[in-house]
């Protein structure tokens, strides 16, 4: 018989079975208060687009979905991390037309 190998969890990491693959918390910044969920790169099945960059986020890529607190989350937005963490630096983004000229 073999002996028992006990297996060690890793930290930041629920164990099997508990939770998905994201973790949740509020966030308080100027622009109010958010609910944000870390999404790791396994739990992200497919393409979304971020608001701060307006770039496509690839499947299995880690990002951040925000929604405002208090909302039911029917205003969920998904991020890349560092356009979460830099939307209040960021001024109003300009839609163009596809061919429009860029000054």
């Amino acid at each position: 018989m073999s002996p028992r190998k006990n297996r060690r969890t890793v930290s930041g990491r629920p164990p099997k079975g508990e939770g998905g693959s994201w973790a949740q918390e509020t966030e308080e910044g100027p622009d109010g208060e958010w609910i944000v969920r870390s999404i790791a790169g396994a739990g992200a099945g497919k393409a979304y687009r971020c608001p701060g960059c307006d770039q496509e986020i690839p499947p299995g890529v880690p990002h951040v979905v925000a929604w405002r607190a208090g909302d039911d989350g029917d205003g969920r937005r998904h991020w890349h991390r560092p356009c979460w963490q830099a939307r209040t630096r960021r001024t109003p983004r300009v839609q163009r037309s596809r061919n429009a000229p860029r000054y």
